[in-house]
C-alpha cells in the first residue's frame, strides 16, 4: 500500500496553497480533485493586499500579475437620489446628480462619496485589491506544484477514511476513486486534509457540524461579462443602493466586470431562500437598480445565484491528523472579498506547523492544536463583520437627505471602520504558546516566567481612527519602558533597509521567503558605529553595550544544548553553496537570522569585514557576520537607500518601537535594541530585549521551549496548557 505524508482533497485555493508549500519543502503528497480541470471561469476573484504580500513571499506574485489583473485603489458609494443633500454630494464628487436630465430629482442613484480600498493608515506595500478569476490563480499554484513533482489526480474523489492507528507512522487510511467509478485505490498517510469546499465529504463523515449565525435573509446573483454602459464608475469598485435593490460592481481582467445583484429579500411577499433566477431576470433587475444609467451585456462568461449566510464549523480537526480548511470550515457572503484570502491563511498556518512537526522540531501535541484555535478565531471575527456588512448591503439605505450626512450612512461607516480587516492586516492571533506578550493570557506574562521582564509587549491597542499616527500607534520616542509598537500575533510591519553586500534596498518583512523556518530579526541599535559613512572603524573602543550583548548571545547559542545547536544542519549536510537554503538557512532549517544595524551601509560593511581597531571585539559576532547577505544597514530615509545623514538612520528600528539612539538598556531609557522573533508565516511571536549577559538567550530558550520537541529551559508545563480538551476519533 502506497504511503504519503499527506492526502489533500480539493484543488481550490486552500488545497493548492497547502500543497504548494509542502511540495516545496520535500513532502510526498497525494492530491485529488473531483473536477476534470481547474476552474474555467468565475468563483473567487479578489486578492487582498495582505494576500498579495504572502504570494510575493512565496515568489508567486509576478506570475499572478502577468495576467494583467484589474486593481482597485478606490471604492465609490452610490445611494438613492432624492434630496438637495444628495445633489450637493454628487456635484462635489463630480457625478451627474440630475437623474441624467430626466427631470425627476427623486429618481435613480447618485454617487455620495469615495474611499480608498486600502487607506494610507494601513501598513500595506500594495494598497489595492487585485482582481482576476480563480482559475488563473489556481494555474499559478499548479505550475509551481508540478515543478516540485506534484500533479493533481483528476477527476478523483474520496470515498472513505479512518484514523485506525494500524501503522503508527501513517495512521490514516484513505480510500479514493475516480469519479466515473472505474478505478479506485487505498493509501496510507500521516495526514488527511479537506479543501473540498462547503459540501465536504470529510466533514460530514467526521460528524462536524456547521453553525449558522442567522437565517438566510437575502438571495443574490453574480454575473461576469463584458458590458456596454454609461454608468461612470463601471471601472471602479462600487457599492450601489437604490430603491430597487443593491449592486456591487467589481472590475475584472480582460475588460470584464463582475456584478453582484440583489434578487430577493426576506421582506418580499413571495420570499423563498432557495429562489433561482435566469440570467435575463438578473440583468433586468440590474437595469432597474442602475437607473437612470443604462447597461447591456455583450457577453456573459459566468453566472450563479446564491443565498447569503454565515456558517462556521464547530471544529477544524478532531485528532490533529485529519484537518479541514477554507470553505469547508467557514462560509460567508462573497462581497467583502475574503473567502479565498482566508483560505490562503488557513493553508499557510497549517503548512508550516505540519512542517515543524514532521521535520522533528516541534511537539505535535503542542503545535498542531494551535491551527484550530488561531484560524477558527480569525474566521469568527470575519463572520461577525460579514453578517453586519451583508445585511446593510442588502437593505434599502436612506437617501442622502433622509440620512442627514450624505457621506456617512451606517454602511459607509462600517466599510471605513473595517478596512484593516478586509485588507488582511486585521488578523490578530491570541496570546498562546506561539504569541508571547500580545495579551494578558500570554505565557510570557505569567509570574512563573524567569524572563518576563525581557519580553516587550504592545504599547496600546490599535485605534480605528483614520489618522496615520493614531492608527499606527505612538512614536517610538513616546513609548513607556517595556513596550514596543509590535503586537505578538500580528503581522510584522513593513520596513526597509539597505543590504550591505550589494547596497540594494530590501523590504525586511520579505527578506526571508516562506521556507518553513523561524525568522529571528536582531535589531542591533547603532552599535556605536559612526553616523557618517566610512570604510573603516577607527573609534570602536570601548565596544558598545549592545555589541557585548550580541557577543553573549552568540556564545550562548553556540552551546551544544542551545536551540540553534540542537537543530543545526547535521555534519556534512549543510546546504549547497549558492542555493536559496545557503542564503536563508545556512546554520539550521529551523532558524533564519537577520541583523539590522542603525548605521550607514559602509560602516556596517566595515564592521562585518572585521575592519575594527586592534584588540577590539568585533561589533557583529560571527553568528551574524558569516552571512552578510542578511546583514542590513538601517539607513533608509524617506524611501531612499544609503542615506548619509544622521536623520536617515534608524527608521526601521523606530517602526518596531525601538530607539536606536539609546545605547543603554535602562528602564528609564527604553529599548534601543531587541530581537523580534517572527513565525514562519510572518506573524510576530515575541519581542525580547537585547541585554548584556545570558538573559536574552535564556528568554529565547524559554520561548522556544514552549513547543519544541523535548522542551527547553524547563518550560514543559505550558505544553499541557495548549492541549485543551480535544475529542478524539
Amino acid at each position: 500500500m502506497e504511503r504519503y505524508d499527506i492526502v489533500i482533497v480539493g484543488a481550490g485555493p486552500v488545497g493548492l496553497l497547502l500543497s504548494t508549500c509542502l511540495a516545496r519543502w520535500g513532502y510526498k503528497i497525494k492530491h485529488v480533485d473531483n473536477r476534470p480541470e481547474p476552474t474555467p471561469t468565475g468563483r473567487a476573484d479578489g486578492i487582498q493586499p495582505r494576500s498579495l504580500e504572502l504570494l510575493r513571499n512565496m515568489g508567486l506574485k509576478r506570475a499572478i500579475m502577468a495576467h494583467d489583473p484589474a486593481r482597485v485603489y478606490e471604492v465609490a458609494f452610490w445611494d438613492p437620489a432624492g434630496s438637495s443633500g444628495a445633489t450637493a454630494a454628487a456635484a462635489d464628487d463630480g457625478a451627474d446628480s440630475s437623474g441624467k436630465g430626466n427631470g425627476d430629482r427623486g429618481a435613480g442613484i447618485v454617487r455620495t462619496g469615495t474611499w480608498a480600498s486600502c487607506p494610507s493608515f494601513i501598513d500595506a506595500r500594495y494598497p489595492f485589491t487585485t482582481l482576476l478569476h480563480q482559475g488563473l490563480i489556481e494555474r499559478v499554484f499548479i505550475a509551481d506544484m508540478e515543478k516540485n513533482g506534484v500533479r493533481i489526480q483528476r477527476p478523483w474523489t474520496i470515498t472513505g477514511f479512518a484514523n485506525d492507528g494500524r501503522d503508527a507512522g501513517y495512521p490514516v487510511e484513505v480510500s479514493l476513486a475516480s469519479v466515473d467509478g472505474k478505478q479506485d485505490e487505498t493509501v496510507r498517510a500521516k495526514y488527511l486534509f479537506s479543501g473540498e469546499g462547503a459540501r465536504s465529504f470529510i466533514r460530514e463523515q467526521l460528524g462536524v457540524k456547521i453553525y449558522h449565525k442567522d437565517p438566510i435573509a437575502h438571495v443574490w446573483g453574480v454575473m461576469d461579462g463584458v458590458v456596454r454602459t454609461d454608468f461612470p464608475d463601471i471601472k471602479m469598485k462600487c457599492t450601489i443602493h437604490s430603491d430597487s435593490g443593491s449592486i456591487m460592481v467589481i472590475p475584472r481582467e480582460s475588460n470584464m466586470v463582475r456584478l453582484y445583484i440583489q434578487i430577493a429579500s426576506s421582506t418580499d411577499k413571495d420570499w423563498n431562500p432557495r429562489k433561482t433566477a435566469t440570467p435575463e431576470e438578473v440583468q433586468a433587475t440590474a437595469k432597474r437598480i442602475l437607473k437612470p444609467y443604462f447597461i447591456e451585456w455583450d457577453h456573459v462568461e459566468w453566472y450563479s445565484v446564491y443565498p447569503i449566510g454565515q456558517g462556521i464549523a464547530e471544529r477544524y480537526t478532531l485528532d490533529e491528523r485529519v484537518f479541514m480548511g477554507g470553505d469547508c470550515c467557514h462560509t460567508h457572503s462573497p462581497k467583502a472579498g475574503q473567502g479565498m484570502n482566508y483560505a490562503f491563511l488557513d493553508a499557510q498556518n497549517l503548512a508550516w506547523k505540519i512542517h515543524q512537526v514532521e521535520a522533528g522540531f516541534a511537539d505535535r501535541n503542542v503545535l498542531l492544536p494551535t491551527y484550530e484555535s488561531e484560524r477558527r478565531l480569525a474566521a469568527e471575527n470575519l463572520l461577525n463583520f460579514d453578517a453586519k456588512y451583508a445585511s446593510l448591503f442588502s437593505q434599502r439605505l436612506p437617501s442622502a437627505g433622509e440620512a442627514g450626512d450624505p457621506t456617512e450612512n451606517e454602511f459607509i461607516r462600517l466599510f471605513k471602520e473595517s478596512c484593516e480587516l478586509t485588507s488582511g492586516y486585521g488578523v490578530a492571533y491570541p496570546g498562546n504558546v506561539l504569541n508571547w506578550g500580545g495579551a494578558p493570557s500570554a505565557p510570557a506574562l505569567s509570574p512563573s516566567s524567569r524572563y518576563a521582564h525581557l519580553f516587550l509587549h504592545q504599547s496600546s491597542p490599535p485605534t480605528s481612527s483614520s489618522s496615520e499616527t493614531e492608527t499606527k500607534g505612538p512614536r517610538a520616542s513616546s513609548l513607556s519602558p517595556g513596550y514596543t509598537l509590535l503586537r505578538p500575533g500580528r503581522i510584522l510591519p513593513s520596513a526597509t533597509a539597505t543590504r550591505i553586500t550589494d547596497a540594494n534596498p530590501v523590504h525586511l518583512e520579505q527578506a526571508i521567503p516562506l521556507n518553513g523556518a523561524w525568522r529571528v530579526y536582531i535589531f542591533c541599535g547603532s552599535l556605536s558605529l559612526s553616523s557618517t559613512p566610512t570604510t573603516t572603524i577607527s573609534s570602536f573602543t570601548p565596544p558598545s553595550r549592545t555589541a557585548s550583548a550580541l557577543s553573549s548571545l552568540a556564545a550562548a547559542l553556540a552551546r551544544p544544548s542551545s536551540i540553534l545547536s540542537r537543530f543545526a544542519h547535521p555534519r556534512g549536510e549543510a546546504p549547497p553553496p549558492h542555493s536559496a537554503a545557503a542564503l536563508h538557512t545556512p546554520l539550521s532549517r529551523f532558524l533564519s537570522f537577520v541583523a539590522v544595524v542603525a548605521a550607514p551601509r559602509a560602516a556596517v560593511a566595515a564592521a562585518v569585514a572585521g575592519k575594527h581597531g586592534p584588540g577590539d571585539a568585533p561589533p557583529l559576532p560571527d553568528l551574524l557576520a558569516r552571512n552578510p547577505h542578511h546583514v542590513y544597514a538601517d539607513d533608509v530615509g524617506e524611501g531612499v537607500a544609503g542615506g548619509s545623514s544622521a536623520a536617515s538612520l534608524g527608521a526601521a528600528h523606530r517602526r518596531m518601537g525601538l530607539r536606536p539612539e539609546m545605547e543603554g538598556e535602562g528602564e528609564e531609557e527604553g529599548p534601543g535594541a531587541a530581537i523580534v522573533v517572527v513565525r514562519p508565516d510572518g506573524y510576530v511571536g515575541c519581542v525580547v530585549r537585547l541585554v548584556e549577559g545570558e538573559e536574552t538567550a535564556g528568554a529565547l530558550e524559554e520561548y522556544f521551549g514552549g513547543f519544541v520537541v523535548g522542551g527547553l529551559g524547563g518550560s514543559g508545563g505550558r505544553r499541557e496548557e495548549e492541549k485543551g480538551d480535544k475529542a478524539r476519533l
